[in-house]
């Protein structure tokens, strides 16, 4: 009993938010204090005696002092449980039932079906649309800038270390400047020169290498991180329903466009929504990650309808110059 009375206490007496009151707990840090000494190196990393770790758990690096963490957060949950208090968060994070090492199992998988989606689009992409349309190279770099994001999130959901989630953040941005990226190529085509399109292009690449250094160097500032996020979707998104609004009658596609942009931006809220995992593992992070999957197939779409359109004036443009031509010999 001498445990409940123990939280009671700091529940009471500190501020603490809950945002990570589970791991500042009297109680987790006893066990795990008690766990680190019984069962592990000083370092952390290996385990003292004969227990042999399974080995889909040596795969994902699952360390001594990692299994502690584990195992006391469950203990602790219990415990709070106990005394009819609200699961608490660890670490800034809300509890996961682990799937062969997998720390977040719902939200793994529903990244690698976003990049099963991609890669699909993309080879329908690729039959459906000939090599030298208009445009066919930025689409094809869309799409893999896009599987290289869903790959990390696989990986930063699989372990949560802070390199993964650096990666995963900074790819994840990936994804939203490659879609600026690409309206902006979309709609300035036809009014800027080469050579301009090509600095606008070394200034998005630069903008990203220092967007991910800064992140690095800084230890990950997240209010930085998400400014610049709803910065540039933002102005994307607005600069795609002004244009696709512009050119509803001779490119009536363009809905397919719209409604991408529109239901992107309707289901985000699920990320921002902060509340303990279901069974502890479906979480509305996870939730998000599986309405986005459906959504590929509309941005494609409408990226096929749209390179041969582009393709169909491309040729008729090419016929008329070479009648003028004709004419004039």
């Amino acid at each position: 009993m001498w445990r409940y009375f123990i939280i009671l206490s700091i529940l009471i007496k500190s501020k603490l938010a809950w945002a990570s009151i589970g791991d500042r707990s009297p109680y987790y840090q006893k066990c795990l204090d008690r766990c680190h000494l019984l069962n592990c190196t000083q370092d952390g990393k290996y385990f003292l005696g004969e227990y042999t770790q399974p080995l889909y758990l040596q795969w994902t690096f699952w360390y001594c002092l990692d299994e502690c963490k584990y195992n006391c957060m469950w203990k602790t949950i219990t415990t709070f449980h106990d005394l009819n208090l609200k699961t608490p968060q660890f670490y800034g994070k809300w509890p996961f039932i682990r799937f062969l090492g997998i720390q977040e199992p719902a939200s793994m998988f529903f990244s690698l079906f976003n990049l099963y989606m991609h890669v699909k689009m993309l080879k329908i992409f690729q039959k459906r649309v000939r090599y030298d349309s208009p445009l066919y190279s930025i689409w094809i770099s869309f799409g893999l800038i896009c599987c290289n994001a869903w790959f990390w999130s696989a990986v930063f959901h699989t372990r949560d270390f802070l390199l993964t989630e650096i990666f995963d953040y900074i790819f994840s941005f990936s994804i939203i400047l490659v879609n600026f990226y690409v309206m902006m190529i979309r709609v300035l085509r036809f009014k800027l020169h080469q050579s301009i399109l090509i600095f606008l292009t070394i200034l998005i690449l630069a903008f990203f290498l220092n967007h991910g250094l800064y992140l690095y160097k800084a230890h990950f500032d997240y209010a930085y991180n998400m400014k610049i996020n709803i910065l540039v979707g933002t102005l994307a998104a607005i600069c795609w329903f002004i244009w696709c609004f512009a050119n509803r009658n001779n490119q009536p596609y363009v809905w397919k466009c719209a409604l991408y942009v529109a239901l992107t931006g309707l289901v985000l809220p699920l990320e921002i929504i902060d509340q303990p995992p279901l069974f502890y593992v479906f979480d509305f992070h996870a939730i998000w990650h599986l309405t986005t999957a459906p959504l590929v197939f509309l941005i494609y779409s409408f990226a096929i309808d749209d390179c041969r359109y582009l393709r169909k004036l491309h040729v008729e443009d090419l016929n008329f110059e070479g009648n003028q031509k004709s004419k004039f010999k």
